[in-house]
């Protein structure tokens, strides 16, 4: 799979929206999209004019397969598993990114990004209803328990993300004991819930071209 190896800080200057892609340091004043708030490159300054349908489709898309950290195929393949199911495909594709075990993992402030959050899974430090779970990809159900595996809570990349995770908000359709290392899904997420700046209609539009 192709992985993207440069400065995560381009993409969110690029897209010109905080991705939160680097954890703590995002929330912090050496945030380079807060330092330097215009696209990378030579002429990143200097850039404007109009930009076509085509263009705010394909940046919408960009934002949302970015902040989940998905490849261009992994995207495309959970969009074609939300134009499958009933109901409002751009409102699917957001719930079934939601629901995906690194973001969980990540939501629950186990992790400082979904990047950690998807080395964790893929490394077994999880259990899901008790069961070792190393699919990233994996979708929640309700009622699912997510913990640190016993062997893994001294892990320090771990507490000090719970003690960071202050900083951001738990959504209301999760819940976590801190103390125990473990959180459960009380329920599914619903687009009320999910608070990205992304307009999934120009995404749902960019595919049905």
């Amino acid at each position: 799979m192709s992985r993207y190896r440069e400065s995560v800080c381009r993409l969110c200057r690029r897209d010109n929206l905080k991705l939160y892609l680097k954890g703590d340091r995002c929330y912090s004043d050496k945030c380079a999209f807060d330092r330097r708030g215009y696209p990378p490159g030579q002429h990143g300054q200097r850039r404007s004019g109009k930009i076509s349908d085509y263009g705010v489709q394909l940046r919408e898309k960009q934002k949302m397969k970015r902040s989940y950290g998905l490849s261009e195929k992994q995207f495309k393949l959970t969009f074609q598993r939300a134009d499958r199911k009933k109901g409002i495909t751009g409102t699917n594709l957001l719930v079934s990114l939601e629901r995906r075990l690194d973001n969980v993992v990540y939501r629950m402030g186990f992790a400082i990004s979904r990047s950690q959050a998807r080395q964790l899974v893929r490394h077994k430090h999880f259990l899901v209803n008790g069961k070792k779970l190393d699919i990233p990809s994996c979708q929640v159900k309700v009622g699912d328990v997510i913990e640190v595996r016993e062997g893994s809570r001294n892990m320090q990349s771990i507490k000090d993300s719970l003690e960071a995770v202050v900083r951001r908000s738990l959504p209301q359709w999760l819940e976590v004991e801190k103390e125990n290392m473990k959180g459960r899904v009380k329920a599914l997420p619903v687009r009320e819930d999910i608070t990205m700046p992304v307009q999934e209609s120009q995404v749902v539009e960019l595919y049905s071209r």
